[in-house]
């Protein structure tokens, strides 16, 4: 017997050498194969949209293997289970996971990353600030960061989905938030929404001279979501034993050729001071400590969040794109519905 849901999904098309543009995918239909033993049916309500998601389908070494071209590409998502034929999951649970771009994924249940709990909250906040993002926040300034009262937070990319979450979580455990954003609207958001300190604009002519009055006293921690030019400035601002976390290098297009800039061994060297990437597998095993703590500070009106919602699933194949232009404010989703039960 066949099964009764048409899918609409968004595969890869071709191989991108830097930012995946809309030509890069193509949407197509297929039917929804029969669940077999061991299986459940998702359909998804929301599609995540991540900065990461370049590294995805590059061919250049990343820490996953790339997408394939011609398969689903790789994404969060947020759904209700429609069918289930596995013992752990039943019709009308809500789920996320690596479930892609698609309507529907079927999956033996390692693609999902947990069932949705907080359901006194938008099942979107599960692909943001209760998701990756949110979760990244958390444990890359708490582990990484290791701030402390008084400690001056330096964020780039602050009004977005993880660096709004940084400056909200180091402002509320005693720290001085700077942070920096593209555009009047955007450092607007870090000051009266976000609640960092101070926020300067990296696109006007006197960002350099207005970094440096907002970190008068030095950087004690500096979250890199950028690397390129905007890291070149904050660096040699370090104070001794500042620790500096690299979470993201938006800002460079293309890594290869290699791009050069400004070493930074010898302040590193001279502050005694600390860098560290981070990637939010490594923590999986915590996850639910993150989404916690994260799901009370929002219940609390502690940890205020910013979404920007697609409306389709073809707006998909422009999304990630559409994230390099600077086009979004916060987190970038693509809803399919919502009408979960």
């Amino acid at each position: 017997m066949s099964s009764p849901f048409v899918n609409r999904r968004v595969v890869l098309a071709s191989r991108p050498a830097g930012i995946p543009q809309a030509e890069h995918f193509k949407i197509e239909t297929a039917s929804v194969p029969e669940l077999e033993a061991g299986q459940i049916l998702v359909r998804n309500a929301y599609l995540s949209v991540e900065p990461a998601m370049r590294g995805w389908v590059n061919a250049a070494a990343n820490y996953s293997d790339p997408v394939g071209i011609g398969e689903v590409m790789r994404s969060f998502a947020a759904g209700q289970v429609v069918a289930s034929r596995h013992p752990d999951y039943a019709e009308g649970d809500v789920v996320m996971g690596m479930l892609g771009w698609q309507d529907y994924a079927i999956t033996d249940g390692r693609a999902i990353r947990r069932k949705v709990r907080e359901r006194d909250l938008p099942l979107s906040l599960s692909l943001g600030v209760l998701g990756i993002n949110g979760v990244t926040a958390y444990f890359a300034l708490k582990e990484c960061g290791r701030p402390h009262a008084g400690d001056t937070v330096v964020v780039s990319t602050a009004a977005g989905a993880v660096g709004s979450a940084v400056g909200q979580l180091a402002k509320g455990w005693g720290c001085r938030t700077v942070g920096i954003a593209g555009g009047a609207e955007k450092v607007a958001l870090c000051r009266n929404v976000f609640g960092f300190d101070a926020a300067v604009d990296y696109k006007e002519a006197d960002f350099e001279a207005a970094f440096n009055a907002a970190s008068a006293d030095g950087v004690d921690v500096y979250f890199d979501n950028t690397s390129g030019r905007i890291s070149d400035l904050v660096v040699p601002r370090i104070n001794k034993n500042a620790r500096i976390v690299i979470c993201g290098t938006a800002s460079v297009s293309n890594w290869q050729p290699w791009p050069t800039g400004p070493r930074v061994e010898r302040h590193l060297l001279n502050k005694t001071a600390t860098m560290q990437g981070f990637l939010v597998w490594d923590y999986e095993s915590r996850y639910e400590e993150a989404v916690a703590y994260l799901a009370q500070q929002i219940r609390e009106h502690r940890l205020n969040y910013r979404e920007e919602v697609l409306e389709g699933i073809d707006a998909a194949p422009d999304a990630i794109a559409g994230l390099y232009r600077g086009e979004n404010i916060g987190k970038r989703l693509i809803r399919l519905h919502d009408d979960i039960v």
